[in-house]
């Protein structure tokens, strides 16, 4: 019995060191299995994935409420009113999930979690979609996030000139150092990556140029 005990123990303890170990990277490269670091918008164009929010971040940070949480700490809220006009997009990161539909959508929200995201929707601002990493061939619990900055409701959103590098900017220098909301600290290190995505307007939506720079951030709660 003592034996069989045993044999239980150290296969659990198995399972979970090789669980931890799938997810001890910061991320898997999507082109690696057939995926993109561009979204799909339709039209066979898509939104640069631009900012990757790493496996090696908290936990945590990484679920459907930390990443809001996060969010908020930076500037960012759940869309006006939860209401979300247009279709979501998907993206393929490779992972064996094939193409999957956003997680969720997050808008600047002006200081104001509340209703700022409504203010957001009237005069333009910074916005990202959420893509999690996490199929069978490449499980790295990482976020990739498409950001952008838009235009007023009155072009119907457009993404801005140079709207896709000026979002990802502007989103990573509100995240890096300390942020904090809810009750919630964090410290937030950003890596620029290159070669994972061309630069260029090659298959971008709305034919914006980018500089093919990914963001890294690892987002630690203290």
């Amino acid at each position: 019995m003592a034996r069989v005990v045993l044999f239980a123990l150290v296969l659990a303890q198995t399972v979970f060191a090789l669980t931890c170990s799938k997810r001890a990277t910061a991320f898997f490269d999507p082109t690696a299995n057939g995926g993109s670091l561009l979204d799909d918008a339709g039209d066979g164009l898509g939104e640069p994935l631009n900012v990757i929010v790493s496996g090696l971040s908290s936990p945590d940070v990484l679920t459907d409420d930390g990443i809001v949480n996060f969010a908020r700490a930076i500037g960012f809220s759940e869309e006006c009113l939860d209401i979300h006009l247009g279709a979501p997009q998907s993206a393929n990161l490779g992972d064996g999930n094939g193409p999957v539909n956003q997680t969720i959508e997050l808008r600047q929200d002006f200081d104001d979690p509340v209703i700022g995201t409504c203010l957001e929707s009237l005069i333009g601002g910074n916005h990202f979609r959420v893509y999690r990493q996490n199929g069978s061939l490449a499980d790295s619990g990482a976020l990739f996030l498409a950001v952008s900055q838009e235009e007023n409701v009155t072009t119907g959103h457009t993404i801005s000139p140079d709207g896709y590098d000026v979002g990802r900017d502007a989103l990573v220098s509100a995240a890096i150092g300390s942020t904090n909301f809810g009750g919630v600290s964090y410290s937030t290190t950003a890596e620029n990556i290159t070669g994972l995505i061309a630069a260029g307007s090659t298959g971008v939506n709305h034919g914006i140029a980018q500089d093919g720079i990914v963001t890294l951030l690892t987002v630690t709660i203290v």
